[in-house]
């Protein structure tokens, strides 16, 4: 006696993605900018921190142009400062970002994925050093967002 095929479940595709992380200032700028450049329009981005950062870092803007996305325009904001909270998944960046989605999923519908991710301002040393750990903060943000969110077709600007 054969057995029913189980139908195949495919996640319903994200229209809208927050990428929080402590500050707004690093690393969830730089996912989002990393995501607006892939996907365009075709998908909302918006990012955010817990607590209020003054201004978005030097050095993340600095390994973000390296790869052809200018950062220097990104106003830091917090949770607070949201308009709008519909989105259909968060993205925490730090530890204390998912402890507060976690809070907004009690009165939201949508899920959470918590991406930790190192905060390259503990670097301490030369110019260079510091550099070189802000890329690999990006590096690995961008193979993340390249996995999680891939390209259907080649890049909206």
């Amino acid at each position: 006696m054969a057995m029913a095929a189980t139908p195949v479940l495919t996640p319903l595709p994200v229209t809208s993605v927050l990428f929080a992380c402590t500050y707004n200032m690093i690393r969830s700028p730089m996912a989002a900018a990393m995501m607006r450049h892939y996907h365009g329009t075709r998908v909302y981005v918006d990012s955010v921190g817990v607590r209020e950062g003054d201004e978005v870092d030097p050095f993340a803007v600095a390994v973000m142009e390296e790869i052809g996305i200018d950062l220097s325009k990104h106003r830091c904001r917090t949770f607070e400062d949201l308009e709008d909270t519909n989105f259909d998944l968060i993205v925490s960046l730090s530890p204390e970002a998912q402890h507060r989605a976690i809070e907004m999923t009690r009165t939201m519908a949508c899920d959470v994925e918590f991406w930790n991710t190192f905060d390259p301002t503990l670097v301490d040393g030369t110019r260079d050093a510091m550099l070189e750990a802000y890329r690999q903060v990006r590096d690995g943000l961008l193979a993340k967002v390249k996995q999680r969110f891939p390209l259907t077709r080649g890049p909206t600007v």
